[in-house]
């Protein structure tokens, strides 16, 4: 990591509960301090919690935090890290069922997909075999669609939702 900061959150969707001081363990490794998180219920997982967490860190965290997390049984999150000087942001997408998911970002929170990942479904679209239904598949495996659509239920928990201002880029 350099030695630039940036800032991102810690989403966790859903967690069961005698998971939640585990996580909070493992971030606090990660980002040199005692985290508190402020649990709420998971109104679409009875008996799991959800949080967020905002920090600030050297840039590279986003990274450690994932891997810190990544594989826990019946965890879903997400974490965020916002671009910085030199750097590209991020964004890492977990379920249970999907494994990780890692996306460079640009300053609007977009994913940026490789040219090498559209080349690859732009060839499923020519020639004699071509095949749509694939390339559509390829595209939406680049961008995260299926994690998108597993935590999209998990990201919208209820009406008691904190608010979360973003901060002005640039």
């Amino acid at each position: 990591m350099s030695g630039a900061t940036t800032r991102g959150v810690l989403f966790v969707h859903s967690a069961p509960r005698a998971l939640t001081p585990h996580i909070e363990w493992a971030a606090g490794g990660v980002l040199g301090v005692r985290p508190s998180f402020d649990w709420t219920g998971q109104p679409i997982a009875p008996g799991c919690l959800r949080a967020e967490y905002s920090w600030q860190a050297p840039q590279g965290t986003g990274a450690l935090l994932a891997s810190a997390l990544r594989g826990w049984a019946h965890l879903r999150f997400e974490v965020t890290e916002e671009p910085s000087a030199g750097c590209d942001g991020g964004r890492w997408s977990h379920t249970p069922a999907l494994g990780i998911f890692h996306s460079v970002t640009d300053v609007h929170g977009n994913a940026q997909v490789p040219e090498d990942r559209v080349r690859a479904a732009l060839d499923l679209l020519s020639g004699p075999a071509a095949d749509p239904d694939s390339a559509r598949r390829a595209l939406a495996l680049a961008v995260g669609e299926p994690w998108d659509s597993e935590l999209e239920a998990f990201r919208h928990a209820g009406d008691d939702t904190p608010v979360r201002w973003l901060h002005q880029v640039g």
